[in-house]
């Protein structure tokens, strides 16, 4: 490796310099304060955990964002965290055991393999609340409302929220009596609302055996998006399905009803064949958008039976951002600014006080340094005035 090159990160990875770095902290402040208000509790999940632990129910979908080590000490396999979510169902179920609901809240850095759709980033600054030990309506919409708030603090205007739910698919597929990897394979083809391709395979089941009306139902999800209005178009589309389906739209309608009382001007849209997460998803989906960008800023939904390996299934619902994109999009703007104050090297006991005074009122003072050729950028100075210390401006 040459001297051009020694310095350079792995792509994906990155450090914040200090105007970033000021600004990303006085985000993650804020946000943190924010979920304290909403009555969650902050926890702090280790770096790195075993394998068995770490890639658990939401952690099986993150097993190739992994990266995977041998721990020195018992030759186990470890992992450093892609996703906080896994560690915080673990607390709740396994060291907190709280009877009833339970908030938790965190922010932490988590590194995976392949870079983040949105931000870009392999080491995103996960910020993220959950709410477990209660299936319904309530949690739901709050974890949504919390996220859009946490959006507000982050500075970000004229959001709009996706909805989806899960067990539509999941019923729709098991009514067709998709296999494992004919489920896989159709899932993959509505992500990529590839039509043409939807058709092919139907008619190829369609063939061999499968239902007509079942096929013909797992066609109509990849058209079933759009406003509020696309829930009554489903329920036409989809008669005759499973109960869970007609149990999920009442659930969505409900969810859209609240949403559309509490958060007036939310842009809403449905889609049903929106199943991100579907590996450990059991219920509603959400993602949040901004315009001018394709990819989710904050994504959530429900995941239910969480804590089961851990010896408590819990319901449980939340939702995760990455704080350092925000940082991104603010590309230098809004941040956090303090006067700075530059204090001479020397100038006895009394100067002592005055500095100590100023830092004690969140002051910021840099302190000159004897033989030093003091040019580093200040607002203001502490120069001595009629027997006292004064901060003069520049």
């Amino acid at each position: 490796m040459t001297d051009i090159n020694r310095w350079l990160l792995p792509d994906g990875l990155e450090e914040a310099l200090p105007d970033a770095a000021r600004r990303l902290e006085a985000l993650r402040r804020r946000v943190l304060d924010q979920f304290d208000t909403w009555g969650y509790d902050l926890v702090m999940p280790p770096l790195a955990e075993y394998l068995e632990s770490l890639l658990t129910g939401a952690g099986h979908a993150l097993d190739l964002q992994t990266f995977k080590l041998t721990d020195q000490m018992t030759g186990r396999m470890m992992g450093v965290r892609a996703d906080l979510t896994p560690q915080v169902a673990r607390i709740d179920a396994h060291r907190l055991r709280v009877e009833g609901t339970n908030r938790l809240c965190y922010v932490g850095s988590a590194l995976r393999t392949r870079a983040d759709e949105w931000s870009g980033s392999r080491s995103p600054l996960q910020a993220g609340a959950e709410l477990f030990g209660h299936d319904g309506l309530d949690s739901d919409i709050e974890i949504i409302r919390l996220m859009l708030a946490t959006l507000s603090v982050c500075g970000v205007e004229h959001t709009s929220l996706d909805l989806g739910h899960v067990g539509i698919y999941r019923a729709l597929a098991r009514d067709a009596g998709l296999d494992e990897s004919q489920e896989q394979d159709f899932f993959d083809q509505l992500q990529r609302k590839s039509v043409p391709e939807i058709e092919d395979t139907l008619a190829r089941w369609q063939d061999t055996g499968m239902d007509a009306a079942a096929c013909a139902r797992l066609r109509r999800l990849a058209d079933l998006n759009g406003d509020a209005t696309v829930l009554d178009t489903a329920r036409e589309a989809l008669e005759g399905a499973p109960a869970e389906v007609v149990t999920a739209l009442d659930h969505l309608q409900a969810v859209v009803a609240r949403l559309e009382a509490s958060e007036p001007g939310l842009d809403l849209h449905l889609d049903l064949a929106e199943l991100r997460g579907y590996a450990y998803h059991t219920g509603l989906v959400f993602a949040a958008f901004v315009p001018g960008s394709g990819q989710a800023i904050a994504r959530g939904g429900r995941y239910n039976e969480i804590g089961r390996v851990f010896g408590r299934a819990r319901a449980a619902t939340g939702f995760s951002t990455d704080l350092r994109a925000f940082v991104r999009r603010e590309n230098g703007q809004n941040g956090p600014v303090r006067q700075t104050v530059a204090a001479p090297a020397t100038g006895g006991a009394d100067l002592e006080a005055a500095i100590a005074d100023l830092r004690a009122r969140g002051q910021r003072v840099v302190r000159e340094l004897e033989g030093q050729n003091n040019e580093s950028p200040t607002d203001a100075r502490l120069e001595r005035r009629d027997g006292q210390w004064t901060v003069v401006e520049h």
